[in-house]
């Protein structure tokens, strides 16, 4: 790996790191993501490609040329992108239009380049998508040493977007997020890989401290410097997620009933009109699990609401019987514009199927958007 590429792409990746801990927008964070890979790759475009249902990936970020009209761009699953988002292996060609492995998928709109690497990115041992960079007809191919760094580079791409949904949840809806699940994220997964990128880095620093350029030397100095600050701040945040206010010991635990009458008090102060909250049954007695789920199918289905809703009205309906909670959220807006990213409500859909449950999610622009969660009681009962 070369030291002055390495140190560039770590101080890329902390630069990213600290936008997304200080509440900059995904959209922003992922964009300026993009643009330090084109520049450290000497690429002419770079794309960031998410995972769709269907098992292909949608563009969501981009930088180069006609990138406004490349987002949103779909390419199928057989595509080279998306064998890299569904299998997690790099692919690297010189001329992405005629190597038999890409040349059948190549999308019209990227038929000016030639050179191509894609490398998976994820958080947690999950991929989410890839990262890909292109430079155009005829120019030199991407080196082993830059596609090793792009592919460290994308690691942390893929820590940004926890990162970001974190800080947005912070910054816009300070609780439709879930605290314990970014909190463990942060802690098992971003510290260790920061760290142990910071460690590797400072050895090839006290291993080739004499083959350094002293400006070389001192940017990896700091790049290492600002990864430690990063690490202490992450720190921090999982400390403030795993510490919420303390509670008397005498004070009986919140039912579910009360949280969801704070959560759409929360949803009101963000959209100007409170939604309408419908409750049938006994919550107070909810398995502290199950109760969880609900909240975080809750938070994320009112957070769709103000994001991207332009709703003037919206009803909540949670309902128990002796089997299940039904959780029911229904706007009249617009529906889920076509071309945002949905991971949070794929992440409910995650959830419930993990939880024995049941999501499903009707959005459109004349009948506005239905997010319905159920979820057996008994855990091991699946939700019919």
């Amino acid at each position: 790996m070369e030291p002055t590429l390495a140190a560039h792409a770590l101080s890329a990746a902390t630069d990213i790191t600290t936008a997304a801990l200080s509440g900059d927008e995904p959209d922003s964070v992922l964009a300026s993501a993009v643009q330090k890979a084109v520049e450290f790759a000497r690429a002419d475009l770079g794309l960031i490609m998410v995972r769709t249902d269907d098992g292909g990936v949608a563009v969501e970020a981009g930088y180069g040329s006609q990138t406004a009209e490349l987002r949103g761009l779909l390419l199928p699953a057989n595509s080279a992108a998306g064998q890299v988002a569904r299998g997690g292996e790099t692919v690297v060609t010189d001329d992405f239009t005629v190597d038999p492995r890409t040349a059948p998928h190549v999308p019209a709109e990227l038929r000016e380049y030639g050179p191509f690497a894609a490398v998976p990115f994820g958080a947690g041992g999950r991929v989410l998508g890839s990262l890909a960079v292109y430079r155009s007809h005829g120019a030199e191919g991407f080196s082993a040493g830059t596609v090793e760094v792009l592919s460290a580079f994308a690691a942390q791409v893929g820590v940004v977007l926890a990162l970001a949904e974190g800080a947005n949840a912070r910054h816009r809806v300070t609780l439709y997020e879930e605290r314990e699940r970014i909190a463990r994220e942060l802690h098992d997964v971003i510290v260790q890989r920061l760290y142990a990128a910071g460690m590797q880095l400072d050895r090839v620093r006290r291993r080739m401290r004499k083959r350094f350029a002293g400006t070389d030397a001192a940017r990896l100095g700091d790049a290492i410097d600002q990864l430690d600050q990063t690490i202490e701040e992450i720190r921090d945040t999982v400390h403030s997620l795993r510490s919420p206010a303390p509670e008397p010991e005498e004070k009986p635990q919140t039912d579910l009933a009360e949280s969801a009458r704070g959560e759409v008090r929360i949803a009101e102060e963000l959209l100007g009109f409170p939604p309408t909250l419908e409750l049938s049954g006994e919550f107070a007695d909810i398995p502290a699990e199950r109760a969880d789920h609900i909240r975080a199918a809750l938070r994320e289905a009112l957070s769709n609401v103000v994001r991207h809703s332009g709703a003037s009205e919206t009803r909540v309906t949670l309902h128990r019987d002796a089997r299940e909670i039904r959780l029911r959220v229904r706007d009249n807006g617009s529906g889920v514009p076509q071309g945002v990213a949905t991971r949070g409500l794929r992440h409910l859909a995650e959830r419930a199927k993990s939880a024995g449950g049941k999501f499903y999610l009707n959005s459109s622009p004349s009948l506005g958007t239905l997010v319905a969660f159920d979820l057996p009681l008994d855990p091991d009962k699946r939700a019919s």
